[in-house]
């Protein structure tokens, strides 16, 4: 074994139903050594995390391993009893899942969450545990932690919440720590804030970490070695270097080319800027704008109060322009574009714009659409509402919007459950575009898309913006996306524009700290 601390061989799993096999993994080979960092990248459905929820023996009930070896220090896990997969898991084997929101229970506050896992696992001197649990809170980042002890999940931040996953992870000291998609969801400052932290783990206890990601920018900065997946084989593996320099395969050149980056237009800088000509009249003014919602007091005779999240902010969109806000979750960007189109109150200011009832579009289109209902009748529903055509005309109209988008015609008697990630977010950008509105707001629209997915859709809304001469507000926390769709942004932090601009002062002549810092985070 040498080095090597996992050496996965002839790996394959798949999912039986109806007493069908479904093969998910098919055959992979590939070893991490010992404080290694391993990236493994690809789209959605190429079995990366299939193959760490197997390391992990986190199948479901149907998953099958039909064949292959997981030695781990030279003993296979797939042969090994419950006993002994639970001993070795307890304290040599940890992971990290997406969504720490979801993997902390909600009721119970984090350090005894964290100090459960010591419990279970019968390490010695009980009343240490909470010592120990708060020593860990303090190697992972997190400020003042003996009052996050004493805190639920819901009361921490994103990032504040990851980092209690981590030290959940870490505080039995693990040889090998397996992180699926750990910051996909966090901003790109407390993003590069958890890189930087499980660097630091991998130094300081020489900790293997598998890290499974469909952001290459992230993998590039942060691992060693890159396995590249797709439909569950490996394509292609190698060193970083190798991999992002020198890629083989056509998917993997696929994969690289798709990957939004502002480093990638550099040279087209002069370019890219969009010229508004001062006459263009403007489709949305924003002034002065507060929101803010009611908080009730505590008791049957608590005060209410108001909490200010949008500060003042004054902004305007051209017609035909792609306006961009981007800042860290909990700045008021969101909660800014509900206010304009209506779906919560501005408590003061001026909102005006040419068109009533802008359309939106969400970051999940599988929360935001209704699953009950096919493709047909959700993009009917806005022309049966304005009452303007008949039934075949509507259907019509509905089979050349799915075309416009991407879909075929076909797709009209289809659920939207048994649609991919990028095919449902075709489906609600066509929603938007049913009533010919020309203002469009994008909540954080590619957000949760793997990246060649996410290219698809960024070009198809470059596409039908120029085609309809559209206006977008494009909300996002993803600085590369931002650069490469918005012609001005603004930055948002704590509730305020704190700096905007053209696209290309914004990222290159940035004039204030917070921009600053927020560029120098993108990876």
């Amino acid at each position: 074994m040498g080095n090597t601390i996992l050496e996965v061989n002839d790996l394959h799993v798949g999912f039986v139903e109806n007493k069908q096999y479904a093969p998910i993994v098919s055959g992979i080979t590939f070893s991490i050594s010992k404080g290694e960092i391993l990236g493994i990248v690809g789209e959605s459905g190429s079995g990366k995390s299939i193959t760490s929820l197997t390391i992990m023996d986190l199948l479901k009930h149907n998953g099958k391993v039909k064949q292959g070896q997981l030695l781990f220090e030279g003993s296979d896990l797939l042969t090994m009893t419950k006993e002994e997969k639970r001993r070795k898991k307890a304290n040599e084997i940890a992971m990290i899942f997406q969504e720490p929101m979801t993997s902390l229970n909600p009721v119970i506050k984090v350090g005894p969450q964290v100090e459960e896992v010591l419990a279970l696992h019968k390490e010695p001197n009980p009343g240490e545990y909470k010592k120990r649990v708060i020593s860990m809170f303090e190697d992972v980042g997190l400020k003042d932690p003996e009052a996050i002890y004493g805190k639920y999940p819901h009361q921490l931040s994103g990032g504040m919440r990851q980092r209690v996953m981590i030290a959940m992870a870490m505080i039995l000291r693990p040889k090998l720590l397996i992180a699926d998609e750990p910051t996909t969801a966090l901003d790109v400052t407390v993003q590069k804030q958890i890189l930087e932290l499980l660097l630091q783990m991998n130094k300081k206890y020489g900790t293997s970490i598998i890290f499974i990601s469909h952001d290459l920018g992230v993998v590039r900065k942060l691992c060693d070695r890159v396995i590249v997946m797709y439909d569950g084989a490996i394509v292609e593996q190698g060193t970083i270097n190798e991999i992002f320099e020198c890629p083989k395969e056509e998917y993997t050149k696929k994969l690289l080319a798709a990957v939004p980056s502002m480093r990638k237009h550099e040279e087209q800088e002069e370019a890219a800027t969009v010229e508004q000509e001062e006459e263009t009249p403007a489709i949305l003014t924003v002034k002065d704008v507060t929101v803010g919602y009611t908080v009730k007091g505590r008791g049957i005779f608590g005060k209410k109060t108001t909490k200010t999240i949008v500060k003042g902010v004054s902004f305007d969109i051209k017609e035909g322009e792609i306006f961009g806000i981007v800042g860290e979750s909990g700045s008021g960007k969101s909660t800014l574009s509900k206010a304009i189109v209506g779906l919560t109150p501005h408590a003061s200011g001026e909102i005006t714009m040419q068109e009533a009832h802008p359309q939106m579009v969400f970051q999940d289109p599988y929360s935001s659409l209704n699953p009950a209902k096919t493709i047909g009748s959700i993009l009917s529903e806005p022309l049966i509402i304005e009452g303007k055509l008949k039934k075949e005309e509507r259907r019509r109209k509905v089979e050349q919007m799915l075309e416009e988008v991407g879909l075929k015609g076909d797709y009209y008697g289809r659920n939207i459950a048994k649609l991919s990630g990028g095919q449902r977010q075709r489906v609600a950008i066509a929603l938007a575009l049913m009533t010919n509105k020309k203002f469009i707001v994008l909540d954080e629209p590619v957000s949760a898309l793997d990246v060649t997915i996410q290219d698809q859709i960024l070009k198809l809304l470059k596409r039908l913006q120029q085609q309809h001469r559209l206006s977008y507000l494009f909300i996002s926390h993803d600085l590369n996306v931002v650069y490469e769709l918005c012609d001005r942004i603004a930055v948002m932090k704590d509730g305020v524009i704190v700096e905007q601009g053209t696209r290309d002062e914004i990222y290159y002549h940035p004039k204030e700290a917070y921009t600053r810092q927020l560029i120098e985070a993108i990876v």
